[in-house]
């Protein structure tokens, strides 16, 4: 297969040349580098998660732009040291899913077993690449460690290394709760909620529910009935009791369900 045309994307890497040219470009565009724009780029992904999840299809659209401009940033800085430029991106990527998808490229490949050769195709290229030969191998530390838990979960449980049941789930966040409360100091009391937000992950995992999704939607719920509450109480919310905070909450929680 010919590799992918630049024609459409090329203007966006004029673009982000010309904001990188040490000469005539912006100023805070020449003086970043790669770790001073990881910040940004894990942002945009965020930011188009946002948007899929309130079904905003125009916001969408300028979300995955602001995320492909990420893409170019990092391939223009790579570029100028001397790495690789936008084009080895388009075209490893390219090659790599046409690699990854025998059973759709590869005529002699059996269609349902896709997933399969996917992933033994990825552990064929990890090995290859990487000295490291534990099952864990290649999960980024830099990950939201949300994210890097329930990897870090899975790729355990393709050794055999997890609980047959949901209900040893369950009793081991209950373990974990238990541990909490009995820690004694602030260090140990960290370690202890670590590890139950861990065993959380690991349930939500067993009950086929991405954790991330769970928690922003907890994170809308709360902000939404919060809201609320001080809808409720006016410019006096700060000065109410705790239980009469406690009663609007319920309000609120009466009134979403209602609604």
């Amino acid at each position: 297969m010919s590799k992918a045309s630049p024609a459409d994307i090329m203007p966006l890497a004029n673009v982000m040349a010309r904001l990188r040219d040490p000469n005539t470009g912006c100023p805070w565009d020449i003086e970043q580098d790669f770790a001073s724009i990881a910040p940004y780029t894990i942002e945009e992904a965020y930011e188009v998660a946002d948007a899929i999840e309130r079904n905003d299809m125009a916001d969408l659209r300028d979300e995955l732009g602001d995320l492909l401009l990420q893409v170019a940033f990092h391939s223009r800085m790579a570029e100028q040291a001397g790495h690789f430029a936008l084009q080895d991106v388009i075209d490893a990527i390219t090659q790599k899913m046409i690699r990854r998808h025998p059973h759709v490229f590869d005529e002699g490949a059996r269609r349902e077993d896709g997933h399969a050769q996917w992933e033994a195709i990825k552990a064929a290229e990890r090995a290859e690449k990487e000295p490291d030969p534990s099952a864990l191998a290649g999960v980024a530390s830099a990950l939201p460690a949300l994210l890097r838990a329930e990897k870090l979960q899975k790729r355990a449980a393709r050794t055999g290394f997890d609980w047959p049941d949901t209900a040893q789930v369950i009793a081991k966040v209950i373990e974990e709760l238990d541990e909490v409360r009995e820690a004694q100091s602030q260090e140990h009391r960290e370690e202890e909620v670590g590890d139950l937000l861990f065993a959380v992950v690991n349930l939500a995992r067993h009950l086929k529910i991405d954790p991330e999704t769970a928690l922003r939607k907890a994170n809308h719920k709360f902000d939404r009935r919060f809201r609320a509450m001080e809808d409720m109480a006016g410019e006096q919310f700060a000065a109410l009791s705790l239980d009469e905070q406690e009663e609007l909450w319920q309000r609120a929680k009466v009134q979403e369900k209602a609604g």
